[in-house]
Order: structure tokens, then C-alpha cells, then sequence
């Protein structure tokens, strides 16, 4: 199995898109503008407690303060609190938790209005970024994700990921941390720490204080402009790769300099022998035009979504939910029955829903209408296969059996905004009868006299959607062809699949965009 990692840089955006065998699974986008991201920790103020809800506001410099619940407090709140003023006021240098002494954990079934107040500092990490009208959801319960493993400040447990199923192997790694864990910091060892040896896991564990000892160092100094981030997660990519990253992966490709040395040095800590796959895509085509991704973009956010041997998918987005129908199409009945049939487009749809959630990172609640199986076995088959096709999703998720009326249902955690990319474009034909190639063409050409012999021409391209370069090339004697002729300069045409029908721009060869 492949695994490549394409990253596309701009001015404001980092698009993140994940390849497996040259197919489209997951696409990320870090902005710039993101204050907010799942990890990141501030100090924060309380603004007002809601004893009806049993939950708080509290201002984190978002738009909308974010939501706290008396269950995402943390059972060692107090001792936070408390640890908190202390290295706030001075009175503790040492951000280590050997010499502490702990407060009593809170009541699981208490009030908020007891434990915390209006106007108080607290210590608080992002879970759910602001989505919609809605501010970020926080947690006091801070935890820091290194590459093997969670530190959770202020506990002393030691937990495995439940997807590691081998008794033995979940009790060498409890019994390797618990040799080399400090004192005051619980442990959560991630699926990815499996067979990795105490070497491995103590290297993770001290970068992961580390980032504590950063975190606390800016609380001290952090006496006023109350809120302030003190730690910051991960940039998108290495995130990533600090979730996903394992032998599969052949390629890690970026169009920018900088974040492919701030790349190598990551991979460089946590897999050495893999630095050499990382990459810097430096030719002139676009790095999403040039290995197809910007095509399969377009193919696969769309209302409708095709698939193999004819069969599609419908999706739907409500204010509550997301509804996915499945159909067979026009595929022709080559199975030796209708219930075969059925299971067939069925097997097809499930993998390709699997993928769509998680590449469009959809969550909430997804019904999903299967074609109708009147069959108990296939029922059940189908349910097994959509579970084993979701196991490798990262993201927390509960897949119900198909109900009487042939739904499934899965809910699926939601902590940032759904990837919504626009496919539909509006029509340049306003009147139904014009071709708009030939309204294009004048623009092109009025453009193509000024650039052409411009003193400071050196080579030109035109970039244009795929449909109107196919129109200025086709032809023995083609539009570019008797460019040719009249200019005597050939000018190269690059179809782009992100342009609209009506876009285009000419750059030269060095990529540089003319105006």
C-alpha cells in the first residue's frame, strides 16, 4: 500500500491532501487565521456560569466565548487551579509535578457554580473548534499528544489505546511507561506505539514535557492580557503525520521550501530513515493539477458522487443531519440475482461512504437509505464490511445495524467545520445560445497582443480550463497553431481543473503571473 502526502501552499492557506494509491481518502486546509485549533491552550477568563446547564462561557479571544461543561472540567481541577496561581504568582519555578501537593478530586456529580467563578483564570484546551454560530467547545482536562503517546497532567493513570486487541502487548507498554512516566502525569499510549521500544516511548515522553515546561514558562510570564494562547498545536502537516504516519508512506510532496524543512526536521525525530521521502515540488505546473487531485476534488464533493459499474450516491446536508441515498443507476444486472445484486451496489456504496466521510470530514448523525435486502446474511454482511471499512478512521464514531426500513446510521464526532468545496459553477451561456469559447477567445487574444511582445516576455502560458484549452487545440489547424503562425512564438497551454469555465490567466515560463 502507498501513502503519499501532497501539500499545496498560498499566501493564506495550506491545503493537505492524502493519497492512497493515487486515490483522494482525506484533504485538510490550515489557515493562517485559525486562533482556535483542537490542542491549542490558554489562559482563559470565566465570563458567567449557567447553573440550568451546568456548564460556563468563558472568553478565549474567539468571536463567541466557548462552551464549558462541568464534565470536561477534569476530575483535578483544583490541583490545576491551584498550580496555576502558583507559577503565576512566582511562588513555583519547579514545572515539574514531583513536589506538588495535590487538592481533592471534585465530585463527578457536582455544580459548576461551585468549583468555578465569574471572572476566574482558567487553564483550558480547545476539543471542537468554532463551527458555525457556535464558539469553541474547551476542557480544563489538558493533555499534551507527542507521537506515541498523551500526557495527561495532574493523573496517575496509565491507559492503552483499545485498538491495540493483544493482552500481552498492552501490558509490556503499561509496564514500560509506568517505569519511565514522572510523578503527578498520567499516560495514554496511542495505537501507533505498538511493538515501539522504551527507547522510543521515552524520547516521546520527554519532548511531550518539554511542551509542558514551554506551556507553564509562558503562564508565568503571562501576568495580564487575560486571554492568551500559551500552547500552540501542531501545524497541520505535522499533525498529521504525528496521527498517520508509518512505513506506507512512499512520498511526502510540498511546493513550499520552508514547510519541507520544518518536515524533514519532524520526520527526522520520529522516523529518521523516512527523511528522504520528503520533498520539494519546484516545476511550474500547479502541484494539485499536475498528480490529478485538483480532478478528483471536483468529482468527489459534489451532490452526486459516481462510482464503479454505474451505481452513485446522493448526499444531502440538513441543519440536523446528513442523508446519503444509494442507487444502482444504469448498471446492468450481471449478478445471478436481484438480492446479489443489491449486496453488490451496496459493498460498492459502503466503501465509497466510508471514504466521503472522511473526506469531507462530515459529523453528527449520517442515515444512510441502502438499495433494500430482504436477506438476514446479507444484511449482516453489509453491517461487518461497513464496520471494518470505517476502522482505520481516526475520528470517534458508532455505526448502528440496518433498521427495519434497510437505514444504517452512524453518528461520527464532529470537532471542526465540515470540508464543503463548491463544484457547481453558473452557467457562462446566459441565453443558451451563444458558445462561450468564442466570447472567451476576443478576451484571450486582446490579452495575448499586449504580453506577447512585451520586453519582458520570456516564454508564455496560458492557463485555462480544460474544456477551452481542448477548443483551442483541436484541429489540424488549431487557434494555438495559427497563434503560431502569427506570432511566431509558440504560447503553451496548461488546462487547469480548478479554473471555471471562464477563467484564465497567462503566466511565463517561470510561473510568474502577467497582468
Amino acid at each position: 500500500m502507498n501513502i503519499e502526502l501532497i501539500i499545496r501552499s498560498n499566501s493564506s492557506d495550506i491545503d493537505f491532501a492524502l493519497l492512497k494509491e493515487g486515490r483522494l481518502i482525506e484533504l485538510h486546509k490550515d489557515s493562517n487565521d485559525n486562533d482556535f485549533a483542537v490542542g491549542d491552550i490558554f489562559v482563559a477568563k470565566v465570563k458567567k456560569t449557567l447553573g440550568s446547564l451546568n456548564a460556563s462561557f468563558v472568553n478565549v479571544g474567539s468571536e463567541k466565548d466557548a462552551f464549558l461543561h462541568y464534565h470536561d472540567l477534569g476530575p483535578q481541577l483544583l490541583s490545576l487551579n491551584k498550580f496555576v496561581k502558583q507559577i503565576r504568582s512566582g511562588k513555583k519555578t519547579d514545572y515539574t509535578l514531583k513536589n506538588f501537593s495535590f487538592e481533592k478530586d471534585i465530585d463527578k456529580h457536582g455544580k459548576i457554580d461551585d468549583v468555578i467563578k465569574v471572572n476566574q483564570n482558567i487553564l483550558v484546551q480547545v476539543v471542537k473548534e468554532p463551527i458555525s454560530t457556535k464558539g469553541p467547545r474547551i476542557s480544563s482536562e489538558i493533555s499534551i499528544a507527542g507521537r506515541y503517546l498523551v500526557l495527561v497532567p495532574f493523573s496517575n493513570r496509565v491507559s492503552v489505546s483499545q485498538k491495540i486487541e493483544d493482552r500481552r502487548e498492552k501490558d509490556r507498554l503499561k509496564r514500560l511507561v509506568k517505569s519511565i512516566k514522572p510523578h503527578g502525569f498520567g499516560v495514554i499510549l496511542r495505537t501507533v506505539a505498538k511493538d515501539i521500544k522504551v527507547a522510543d516511548l521515552d524520547k516521546d515522553l520527554q519532548y511531550s514535557l518539554e511542551r509542558w515546561k514551554s506551556l507553564c514558562k509562558k503562564v508565568a510570564n503571562q501576568n495580564a492580557n487575560i486571554p492568551v494562547k500559551v500552547l500552540s498545536e501542531m501545524n497541520r502537516g505535522s499533525s498529521i503525520l504525528r496521527d498517520i504516519f508509518n512505513d506506507s508512506f512512499t512520498k511526502i510532496l510540498s511546493d513550499d521550501k520552508d514547510l519541507v524543512k520544518d518536515l524533514k526536521i519532524y520526520i527526522e525525530r520520529i522516523a529518521p530513515k523516512k527523511v528522504s521521502i520528503v520533498k520539494h515540488y519546484n516545476a511550474t505546473e500547479p502541484i494539485f493539477e499536475k498528480l490529478n487531485i485538483e480532478r478528483q476534488i471536483k468529482t468527489s464533493f459534489g451532490k452526486t458522487v459516481s462510482m464503479k459499474k454505474g451505481a452513485y450516491l446522493v448526499i444531502e446536508h440538513t441543519e440536523a443531519l446528513h442523508v446519503i441515498d444509494v442507487n444502482s443507476g444504469n448498471r446492468s444486472n450481471k449478478a445471478n440475482s436481484q438480492a446479489n445484486t443489491a449486496l453488490e451496489v451496496n459493498m460498492i456504496s459502503a466503501a465509497e461512504i466510508a471514504r466521503q466521510l472522511q473526506l469531507r470530514d462530515m459529523g453528527g448523525i449520517i442515515v444512510i437509505d441502502f438499495i433494500d435486502m430482504r436477506s438476514a446474511e446479507h444484511r449482516n454482511k453489509l453491517f461487518e464490511f461497513m464496520k471494518a471499512e470505517m476502522k482505520s478512521s481516526r475520528t470517534k464514531h458508532k455505526i448502528l445495524p440496518l433498521s427495519k426500513f434497510g437505514l444504517m446510521q452512524i453518528t461520527r464526532q464532529r470537532v471542526r467545520q465540515e470540508r464543503v468545496i463548491v463544484t457547481r459553477e453558473p452557467n457562462p451561456n446566459q441565453d443558451g445560445t451563444v458558445e462561450a469559447p468564442i466570447i472567451l477567445l476576443d478576451k484571450i487574444e486582446h490579452d495575448l497582443d499586449r504580453f506577447v511582445n512585451h520586453p519582458k516576455y520570456n516564454g508564455l502560458v496560458l492557463n485555462v480550463h480544460p474544456f477551452i484549452a481542448a477548443y483551442l487545440q483541436k484541429g489540424f489547424l488549431s487557434i494555438q497553431q495559427k497563434w503560431f503562425l502569427k506570432y511566431k512564438k509558440w504560447i503553451k497551454i496548461l488546462p487547469r481543473d480548478a479554473y471555471q469555465y471562464l477563467n484564465y490567466r497567462f503566466y511565463d515560463k517561470k510561473g510568474k503571473g502577467l497582468h
